[in-house]
């Protein structure tokens, strides 16, 4: 297990980030049925504006291994290279961004994306959350999920005693 370091996008990390959006997106569409909808990050950053966003860069190791991008009420953007998933990396990606938002948070996740919504309900967000259209002609359903009051303090908890985030 290596260790995870949160901190600041840097211009330096943009063709890596690029390079794990490509191939996590590619995933996450395929899961969904989806992948006709697949944009590159190179696109997708500019139309979604992406660099509107509190941007935070997990690294494994030195190495760039996932991103996040939020506002103070939505966890919009969370992609971990799927060579590195598993790790904890996620879930690192998630407490930082819960520890700079405000409440309520919320996410969504593509209907068929049983990887990311396992980490969110590991994180501690409720399972139940609202069924709603996916955006931009998406076929896809995305589930909306409300913010995990008490999922935070239990990762608080993992990280004091030394677990894994």
């Amino acid at each position: 297990m290596g260790l995870i370091a949160i901190r600041g996008f840097r211009e330096a990390d943009w063709p890596r980030l690029q390079a794990i959006h490509d191939a996590a997106r590619m995933d996450e569409l395929r899961l969904a049925g989806l992948e006709g909808a697949f944009l590159p990050l190179s696109v997708a950053a500019q139309r979604e504006g992406l660099f509107e966003y509190t941007l935070r860069v997990a690294e494994l190791d030195g190495t760039a291994a996932g991103f996040a991008a939020f506002t103070p009420d939505e966890l919009a953007w969370l992609y971990v290279d799927p060579a590195l998933a598993r790790r904890g990396v996620g879930r690192a990606l998630v407490e930082d961004a819960l520890e700079r938002m405000e409440r309520p948070v919320s996410i969504e996740v593509l209907e068929g994306n049983g990887p990311a919504l396992a980490l969110y309900l590991g994180c501690g967000f409720p399972g139940g959350g609202d069924r709603l259209r996916a955006d931009a002609g998406q076929r896809g359903v995305l589930r909306h999920l409300p913010c995990p009051t008490a999922g935070l303090n239990r990762l608080r908890e993992t990280v004091g005693k030394g677990g894994r985030i």
